[in-house]
């Protein structure tokens, strides 16, 4: 988000997106109070049905993607890659990593976001921000049941993981 002021100075603020992925038709309240506040939220897929994107988007504008359990006429519309730029900071979205069909860096990525293994991590590799948020739906194993924040401003990038339940 920039605007201009009155003297023509641009004034940048950071915007705040919320990260979540792999609710598998489970929407906790406490992956909404998580993101409560945030200027868009990204969904990395296996959301499993449209109510879960109904309650984000209670939230702030959406953007998702699918994942291989998002299956049905409302996930028709869902994309398996979706790029963002926001500011200066270009943003690959897509389900599972083994799907980065190219080089990030190559189409000038900055941030790639994915979901898939439950896993959350947090990783620059060769200049790109790569986060998963993990999972926020029904817990996978000993996985811890996780969303994320992304702070852009500019064409700086950084993420926080946050664990959900303990």
């Amino acid at each position: 988000m920039s605007t201009t002021s009155r003297v023509g100075v641009r004034i940048v603020r950071t915007v705040r997106i919320g990260l979540i992925s792999d609710t598998h038709n489970l929407m906790r309240p406490e992956a909404l109070a998580h993101l409560a506040g945030c200027d868009a939220i990204i969904h990395a897929g296996d959301i499993c049905g449209q109510p879960v994107l109904d309650a984000l988007a209670q939230i702030a504008p959406v953007t998702a993607v699918r994942g291989n359990n998002d299956a049905g006429g409302w996930a028709e519309s869902l994309r398996t890659h979706e790029r963002m730029s926001v500011q200066q900071t270009k943003i690959l979205v897509v389900h599972d990593i083994a799907d980065l069909n190219a080089d990030p860096r190559e189409e000038g990525i900055g941030v790639v976001i994915t979901g898939h293994s439950h896993k959350p991590r947090i990783e620059t590799r060769d200049g790109v921000l790569y986060v998963n948020p993990g999972s926020a739906g029904p817990r996978r194993f000993k996985l811890p049941v996780t969303a994320a924040i992304l702070l852009i401003d500019g064409a700086h990038a950084e993420a926080s993981l946050h664990r959900l339940i303990e």
